[in-house]
């Protein structure tokens, strides 16, 4: 790949950089992918997409630098912003009132991920610092990969309705406590204690940047349309905006969208959908993210002996998801056939998790090679097998509308009359 690279560049010499030419390439290959995958074999597009984001990445293309920085690290924070952005607006608070078993079922599973992971991987002689590290990664659930399998299979219910709420409280907390913790991670005498403080900078800034997002958008949306062209213009530049002075005052911009997202919903709690032009260019920056993830974890360190530890933080992970879900379950409103689906759907890993790893290794050169050998290929294992396991657990669950795989569709009238004459 960097030879072809190099050859390209003697000869090919456009005005926004040959890197422009080689994403544009790229993405247009993944789009056709991710169309593809999801017609013939009925998968959800994203698996298309990191397919394609993989094999560039393990063929070596040069395109997304490790650690993450620049624009690149833009790019993917405002990807994961929009997404999260969307998933907080999709959650009630008054709904935890009425049924607060929901809430206990998010603590309980993120609680028992981060424990069973630590210590299992303790007891496979990772050093601690790493093992905490990669435990709170092992938290997140992947709620872009989950609103896209969602979108593409047409589903709703309580099991998705859920699983996507739960994936979504579970990166609120993995980015809280993974901001403030890798600051610490190269201070081995740190107690529990002293992740209070950063814990409180970062969650308090978020809250600040969110707050004052949620409140512009709740102006704006008293005298414009919500399907506005404007609008959509509007919204995705605040969060832009709102990107970007988060990670600069110190806080977590993922996080600060996801909390104005939450908040935009109780000042606003008239359900509002995004207007379709937001949506065109959310996709776009989604399937970038989709394929600019995989092309980074699969640039990895592949290696046997870490083979096993990755297996083990895999298995481990879903045995705790679904363990923690089905422990919460009774008092939910949810059956246990429910509670088993939606322990399976929050399987996805993907752009959060590679957020968390990319502050690791800029903060703790020491820790950071260590945790990017373990949690990358376990982001590009899950990127693709999770979204495939969810995928199956919303058909099982009966909740998606389009079957798995769609009938070819009839032909044209023209072709039908064609076909009737004999030509």
């Amino acid at each position: 790949m960097n030879e072809l690279m190099a050859f390209w560049a003697e000869w090919i010499k456009p005005s926004a950089g040959l890197p422009t030419v080689q994403w544009s390439i790229l993405l247009a290959i993944a789009a056709a992918a991710g169309h593809l995958a999801q017609r013939y074999t009925g998968l959800p597009k994203v698996v298309g997409y990191s397919v394609v984001g993989a094999f560039a990445g393990l063929a070596g293309f040069s395109g997304g630098a490790w650690p993450l920085q620049g624009i690149s690290l833009f790019l993917l924070e405002l990807g994961v912003a929009v997404v999260l952005f969307e998933a907080g607006g999709r959650i009630p608070l008054r709904w935890f009132r009425h049924n607060p078993m929901v809430l206990a079922q998010s603590v309980l599973e993120s609680v028992l991920t981060y424990a069973a992971v630590y210590w299992v991987l303790i007891w496979m002689d990772v050093r601690p610092s790493v093992a905490e590290a990669l435990a709170i990664v092992a938290i997140v659930a992947s709620p872009a990969v989950l609103t896209r399998v969602v979108m593409d299979t047409r589903a709703s219910g309580p099991v998705t309705e859920r699983a996507i709420v739960l994936a979504t409280l579970g990166t609120l907390y993995a980015l809280t406590w993974g901001s403030a913790k890798a600051g610490l991670l190269n201070r081995h005498d740190a107690a529990l204690s002293d992740t209070f403080y950063p814990v409180a900078v970062v969650l308090g800034l978020s809250i600040v940047v969110g707050a004052v997002l949620a409140l512009a958008l709740r102006t704006a949306l008293r005298v414009m349309s919500p399907t506005s062209e404007n609008t959509s213009m509007m919204v995705l530049a605040l969060i832009a905006a709102g990107t970007a002075m988060a990670a600069h005052f110190g806080g977590s911009a993922p996080l600060a969208a996801l909390l104005g997202g939450m908040l935009l919903k109780q000042l606003n709690p008239r359900p509002w959908t995004w207007p379709r032009q937001l949506g065109t260019a959310a996709s776009i920056l989604t399937t970038l993210m989709f394929v600019l993830v995989s092309v980074v974890a699969a640039q990895a360190d592949w290696s046997k002996p870490v083979a096993g530890l990755v297996l083990a933080l895999i298995g481990v992970r879903a045995l705790a998801k679904i363990t923690g879900v089905a422990l919460a379950n009774p008092g939910s409103g949810a059956s246990w056939r429910q509670a088993l689906w939606v322990g399976c759907a929050m399987a996805p890993m993907s752009s959060v998790a590679l957020l968390l790893v990319s502050q690791f290794v800029v903060s703790s050169p020491a820790n950071g090679p260590m945790i990017a050998r373990i949690a990358l290929p376990a982001i590009l294992l899950m990127e693709v097998l999770g979204a495939v396991i969810a995928t199956v657990a919303v058909y099982r669950s009966g909740e998606s509308i389009k079957p798995w795989l769609a009938p070819p569709s009839p032909p044209e009238p023209r072709e039908r009359a064609g076909e009737a004459h004999g030509t």
